[in-house]
């Protein structure tokens, strides 16, 4: 799964605490839940797997970040973590599959790709991104990563009309240079521009990162297999928002 490193030292919390996945177990922990939220909630078109699981090509290549619930021991949110020798050994990133990245693979430093990001149902009350963050932040900073990225999706909404709104909020608050700009393989159905539609409110992940300090790299791709929309997310570490990195590092 991932390169070795040290343990990572997560503190258990009374009702959640995180965790890197040690075992192919706890990796199919994260793969049911992702099934459970993709595959029945959202009604995604997976990829056929072993049933009741989400499985990719990507996940052997990955880490998998856990949140549990102290007293069930419960996997309620999870993230998958690749870095830069994951993407060299499976030969792309995730976000290749939906973006030209343009220049984003050939930063200089470490990489890491967040993806498959998901919590579920009943516990959409913020403090599980919160904790899953935190275990993000660790990660980062025990890796010394210099540039974290990856897709956070957002509701199409009717004639995409939602996510464009969505896109509205990002380009005045957190949109990245031009020569940072990835292009998306299937553009949104609408046409509306920027001026043309309202904003929204951005989703907890899409949040979290843009109070990390993050920007969103140009107008998002249209997922029809999960019928959302992917937003391509970097953080440059060097732009990370050190009292919101504080609240994350905080809570380990």
């Amino acid at each position: 799964m991932g390169a070795s490193a040290p343990a990572l030292s997560f503190k258990r919390g009374e009702r959640l605490f995180v965790e890197l996945a040690d075992s192919p177990e706890a990796v199919r922990e994260a793969q049911a839940l992702r099934y459970q939220v993709f595959g029945e909630e959202l009604g995604a078109k997976l990829k056929a797997g072993e049933n009741g699981l989400d499985i990719d090509e990507f996940d052997a290549f990955c880490e998998h970040l856990l949140v549990r619930e102290t007293k069930t021991n419960r996997v309620v949110g999870c993230t998958r973590l690749l870095s830069n020798q994951g993407a060299e050994r499976i030969g792309t990133f995730y976000s290749e599959s939906e973006f030209e990245l343009g220049i984003i693979p050939s930063l200089p430093g470490r990489l890491l790709e967040l993806g498959r990001t998901c919590v579920s149902h009943e516990c959409r009350h913020g403090s599980v991104i919160a904790v899953l963050w935190s275990g993000v932040a660790q990660y980062i900073q025990q890796h010394q990563v210099d540039y974290l990225f990856g897709c956070a999706s957002v509701p199409l909404g009717e004639n995409d009309c939602q996510a464009a709104a969505i896109m509205n909020r990002l380009r005045r608050q957190a949109m990245a240079p031009k020569t940072m700009q990835v292009i998306p393989r299937v553009p949104l159905l609408t046409g509306v521009g920027a001026t043309d539609v309202l904003d929204a409110p951005l989703p907890a992940l899409l949040k979290g990162y843009v109070r990390l300090g993050a920007v969103a790299c140009g107008e998002p791709c249209r997922d029809p297999d999960f019928e959302v929309a992917d937003v391509l997310m970097l953080l440059d570490m060097r732009s990370l928002n050190p009292s919101y990195a504080r609240h994350f590092l905080e809570r380990i």
